[in-house]
């Protein structure tokens, strides 16, 4: 029998500081990127950087590319890239955070909500061809689907593409969280017709705020990078009068922080690699322990490519899951356990569907993103994560674990572990 947190008598020794779920991590050549913006004056969203941050960007991605101010505004402008309007509908997951589908409402638009899969913890594409189909049938199709590549996990692509194909619905991809992950050798966020990025502060890289957006149709592109500085059209005086005959925004990336994002994708492969020491470190200090199992990292059919690395979870965040009756305690009583010790760490993403603001949205199922939600925890992923403090989370959850579950070993007080001296 499982126990609450009250239950449990604690000695709590916290770690001296916050250990933060995902912070940034800075190298060198941001700063010196920075500097150099500064000395040049380049201060505004026009600027050598820019021009180089999308240049680089677009090499790694393989697709024409325009930095913006961030991963939401980039989503904004591919939601109406696309023609996503008032009494629109935007099939996208429900097991995802608010931004990738606040912007569908931007625009007037209705989100239907489709519930994970397991394997993936991703929009479920079955669900998903089963849906236009429905929809089909009553002449009822999206306007768009929009996917999201949770935590770095890349979705079922394939399977989502060919159920898209075959009502010629357009695809958006979020990949936001997924920058640095692989699906049989590609980046999510090339395969539709609008691809998202984002360089928020908790990132695998990041700029401390920014995005990307990406297309294989330059004119898209183009269109986005129009609209991102206020729609200002051609002066046919030649002498720079404001004209606009679009509704533009302030959109675009600045160049000093394009500076820091060159410095950031500069290192992204060893970024990636950090994280996933990071995730492989708890992974085998939990393996003896029952009740709590990773978020898996799937392979959609080719254990080939999993092994070559063509297919890869980037684990921007590591993901674990709680069986309540096995581990001794919920997800949520372990997440206000590592709190009183200092530790940050949150539930998997709570479905839109179960949101107050979403509440009279269309959802097809949902059981699977509740439950996700219910007995999920990120840890802190940061790939500057030291030793020291990874080994006090885990030392952390397992005592939790044994002072919860006495048949394992006969005591009921949680001591978090001591420090190491350094």
């Amino acid at each position: 029998m499982s126990k609450k947190v009250s239950d449990i008598k604690t000695v709590v020794r916290p770690f001296p500081y916050r250990i933060h779920l995902s912070k940034p991590h800075m190298g060198i050549r941001e700063l010196e990127y920075v500097e150099e913006a500064f000395k040049s004056n380049w201060l505004s969203t026009v600027g050598p950087h820019l021009e180089a941050l999308e240049s680089e960007f677009q090499r790694l991605i393989g697709l024409p590319a325009v930095a913006l101010s961030s991963g939401t505004a980039a989503l904004h402008l591919a939601y109406k890239l696309l023609g996503v309007g008032s009494g629109d509908e935007v099939i996208t997951a429900t097991l995802t955070f608010a931004a990738s589908c606040n912007p569908i409402c931007y625009e007037g638009a209705r989100p239907v909500f489709i519930d994970a899969e397991p394997c993936t913890w991703n929009i479920d594409p079955e669900l998903l061809a089963e849906e236009l189909e429905r929809r089909a049938r009553i002449n009822r199709l999206p306007k768009a689907v929009s996917i999201v590549h949770l935590f770095g996990q890349s979705a079922d692509i394939d399977a989502i593409m060919q159920a898209c194909r075959k009502y010629d619905i357009p695809l958006i991809e979020d990949a936001a969280e997924s920058l640095g992950a692989f699906y049989k050798g590609r980046h999510p966020g090339t395969f539709g017709q609008v691809g998202v990025y984002s360089f928020n502060g908790n990132k695998v890289i990041t700029g401390t705020t920014g995005g990307m957006l990406v297309s294989p149709r330059k004119e898209f592109v183009e269109k986005a990078r129009f609209w991102s500085t206020q729609a200002r059209d051609p002066d046919p005086l030649g002498v720079r009068n404001y004209v606009h005959s679009e509704l533009g925004y302030n959109y675009r990336l600045s160049n000093v922080l394009a500076g820091i994002v060159r410095g950031q994708l500069e290192v992204l492969e060893e970024r990636v690699s950090q994280r996933r020491a990071v995730f492989d470190r708890y992974r085998r200090a939990f393996e003896d322990l029952e009740g709590i199992t990773p978020q898996p990292e799937a392979n959609f059919g080719r254990p080939e490519d999993l092994r070559s690395g063509n297919t890869r979870h980037s684990r921007w965040l590591s993901c674990f899951l709680i069986d309540e009756k096995k581990f001794g305690i919920s997800a949520s009583d372990l997440i206000r356990l590592l709190d009183r010790v200092n530790v940050e760490s949150r539930p998997v993403w709570r479905p839109m569907h179960t949101q107050p603001l979403y509440s009279g949205c269309e959802c097809v199922r949902g059981s699977v993103a509740e439950d996700l939600n219910r007995r999920g925890v990120c840890l802190p992923s940061s790939s500057c994560l030291t030793e020291e403090e990874q080994e006090f989370i885990i030392e952390t959850i397992r005592a939790a674990h044994y002072a919860a579950v006495p048949h394992r070993k006969d005591r009921t007080t949680f001591t978090a572990p001591m420090r190491r001296s350094t």
